[in-house]
């Protein structure tokens, strides 16, 4: 299990001492407008003061609508704008490089969206510029900071199935289907590394892990059964050969097995499951869905002993400290991750997932490549 001496048990704290982190948005699609914009709108550690996109029609509709004062023409202004510490780039993976490379020249910290380019070397190359620039960096792999999350990984670091012996993860969702829309368009080609494997299977892995260990060693198998792409829009149909499906196994450090399972374009019943048997307990996590709306919170059932039904094991509230609010459960998992970011840059702590998260995500996706395309088990480094 998970021997970080990040303590889990107190969750960020929403208390911000200092003015708020002034930040600028690169891009603002689906995902920006949904997640980001309301997040940090909700938290008072922020305050959007800037903002540049390609499409400078939606950039100035998100600021009019969000009272954002300053609207950009180019990457280049937004980082070098005085009233901008924290770059949040939200393109798309191909075109995060460029703004990543453009933040650490001027100095800024900077927060990328996983994955965090669509490839390890390049990802390994942003770490690199940002270390050696002196910046603090953020990777959108937030739902390790969950609640549900801090708490599993609190119960399995306080015993409570005892050692373990298994952990098992099914995750599906009925999008990333064959018919796509338009805004999808991007995640078919395989160069950009924004498949539902690619996204979804780094997002779960790093949830999974982050409570469990990481494996030593593991076998994959990756599947492509939606060889062509239609757009629902135009009616282009698209040849792809990215994944829509990942089995994988392993052995974590201590022995226990790990098997995972992720599919996209599922028809019906999608979700999350997890179960995780150890010596003395068993625990199981469910979600009706991997990217909750209102309401799709996790659950957690266990059981401490043997031959016993599950029970309901409900989330205490100190898990989750902001501020109140009706915003879907993935977007507070995003929040999450916001208010660990404002907490590490008052007290030098380390919540957030950084770029260094996101290389090591990388390198567990690239020897699931391998062994799939090797038929070898593969060893990891610790």
């Amino acid at each position: 299990m998970n021997t970080s001496n990040t303590s889990s048990i107190a969750p960020p704290s929403t208390s911000h001492t200092a003015r708020p982190i002034r930040v600028g948005l690169v891009g603002i699609g689906n995902w920006g407008l949904h997640g980001h914009v309301r997040v940090l709108s909700l938290l008072p550690e922020y305050q959007i003061t800037a903002i540049h996109a390609r499409r400078a029609e939606a950039a100035h509709a998100a600021a009019q609508r969000y009272g954002i004062p300053n609207v950009v023409d180019s990457v280049t202004a937004l980082v070098n704008h005085p009233d901008v510490d924290l770059v949040v780039v939200l393109t798309t993976a191909p075109q995060h490089e460029e703004s990543i490379r453009a933040a650490i020249a001027a100095k800024k910290d900077v927060y990328c969206e996983w994955p965090l380019t669509p490839s390890t070397q390049t990802s390994l190359e942003m770490v690199r510029l940002a270390k050696a620039a002196g910046v603090r960096t953020v990777v959108g792999l937030q739902r390790r900071l969950s609640p549900h999350n801090r708490y599993l990984r609190d119960l399995l670091n306080n015993g409570h199935v005892g050692k373990l012996r298994s952990v098992r993860m099914h995750v599906s969702m009925n999008y990333f289907q064959a018919m796509r829309s338009q805004a999808l368009r991007w995640t078919a080609p395989p160069e950009n590394f924004s498949s539902v494997i690619a996204i979804y299977a780094g997002h779960f892995l790093d949830m999974l892990l982050d409570a469990t260990g990481w494996p030593t060693s593991i076998s994959a198998l990756l599947v492509n059964q939606f060889p062509e792409v239609s757009i629902r829009e135009t009616g282009e149909v698209i040849p792809t050969t990215t994944p829509d499906q990942l089995v994988l196994s392993g052995a974590l450090d201590g022995g226990a097995v790990l098997t995972v399972h992720i599919e996209g374009g599922k028809r019906n019943g999608s979700g999350v499951q997890i179960d995780i048997t150890g010596d003395a307990g068993d625990l199981r996590i469910t979600n009706r869905s991997a990217f909750g709306d209102v309401g799709d919170d996790y659950v957690i059932q266990g059981a401490h002993g043997d031959d016993l039904p599950l029970r309901s094991m409900p989330i205490p509230q100190s898990y989750d400290t902001l501020p109140p609010s009706a915003l879907p459960s993935a977007v507070l998992e995003l929040a999450q991750l916001y208010a660990a970011f404002a907490h590490d840059v008052d007290h030098g702590t380390h919540h957030a997932s950084t770029f260094d998260d996101a290389v090591r995500m990388h390198r567990l996706l690239d020897a699931a490549k391998l062994s799939s395309d090797t038929g070898q088990r593969i060893n990891l480094e610790a």
